[in-house]
């Protein structure tokens, strides 16, 4: 069985365990591994452009060092879109200021002068497993599901240096919806931002923000919103805890996507960590669309 190591970071053990256990039952449904990597440590959770600083960047250089050193490929998996982000945007930084990473390798007792592909996993399923493969393995297609794909910041931005997908109309996330027999529905907000960590310091500047998007995904007719971050699930959901205003109003169902593509692939909901609310969402948007 290929075998790739992988960074899970801090919300993938706490918050998001969700997101760690479906991606790993995932990868081993499509016939590969996720080895999660010895020795990780927090990636520092956002990256830092502050030129003269180097010890925000000790920890994701600690991270890629010994990453380095224990694979056996040149490849990193990660899933959270955060440590995607900042993992990334640090081993491209590790390659073109020699005299800086000098300093940090210095510092941190650990060298490292790149060498290293960070990949996200929904890379990974795009370029090395391929979603022709993928769709060979649903046993269960997900028909008639309508899903908001939600991008969010930093999948994407700045786009020089993530190169991650086209930076305008992305499309990596609905290929693999669409692979899985799910309906994507295009929507404006898909790349907007959430809030961020604006949940701590100006809540109601995130619930706005989150609302929108939310708004704007069920307007244009999703049922679901598949995301690849933590912080954004918790922002996306947390908008809609109380109610707007309407008694009718339901809140819509926010999914890593690994849970869906797990859905596809056959694997329990219960293995996948799905909600009972979630799967009534899942299952009543598919057979809406049957019945027509």
């Amino acid at each position: 069985m290929q075998s790739y190591l992988y960074f899970p970071g801090c919300s993938l053990r706490t918050t998001a365990i969700s997101f760690d256990a479906s991606a790993r039952f995932c990868a081993e449904a499509l016939g590969f591994e996720l080895k999660e990597m010895q020795g990780w440590l927090c990636c520092g959770a956002v990256y830092s452009n502050v030129a003269d600083s180097l010890m925000t960047c000790s920890g994701p250089n600690r991270i890629l060092a010994r990453a380095r050193a224990e694979g056996k490929s040149n490849t990193l998996v990660t899933l959270c879109a955060g440590c995607y982000n900042v993992l990334k945007r640090t081993n491209l930084q590790a390659q073109r200021n020699a005299v800086r990473q000098e300093q940090i390798n210095e510092f941190n007792e650990e060298f490292y002068t790149g060498g290293l592909d960070v990949l996200h996993f929904l890379e990974l399923l795009r370029d090395r497993v391929g979603y022709a493969t993928v769709k060979k393995t649903v046993k269960t297609p997900l028909r008639g599901l309508r899903v908001g794909a939600y991008y969010g910041c930093l999948l994407l931005r700045p786009f020089i240096e993530m190169r991650f997908d086209d930076p305008h109309r992305p499309t990596v996330l609905e290929d693999l919806l669409a692979a899985i027999g799910c309906t994507s529905v295009e929507y404006p907000s898909r790349t907007e931002c959430c809030g961020s960590y604006l949940s701590i310091g100006s809540p109601e500047t995130m619930m706005q923000l989150s609302r929108g998007i939310v708004q704007s995904a069920r307007s244009n007719g999703a049922k679901i919103l598949a995301v690849s971050c933590p912080l954004c699930e918790y922002n996306l959901n947390a908008s809609q805890n109380q109610d707007p205003a309407a008694p009718e109003y339901a809140p819509l169902p926010v999914v890593y996507f690994t849970q869906l593509l797990g859905l596809a692939l056959g694997l329990d909901p219960e293995r996948l960590q799905l909600d009972p609310l979630q799967l009534q969402a899942i299952h009543a948007s598919m057979q809406a669309t049957v019945g027509k």
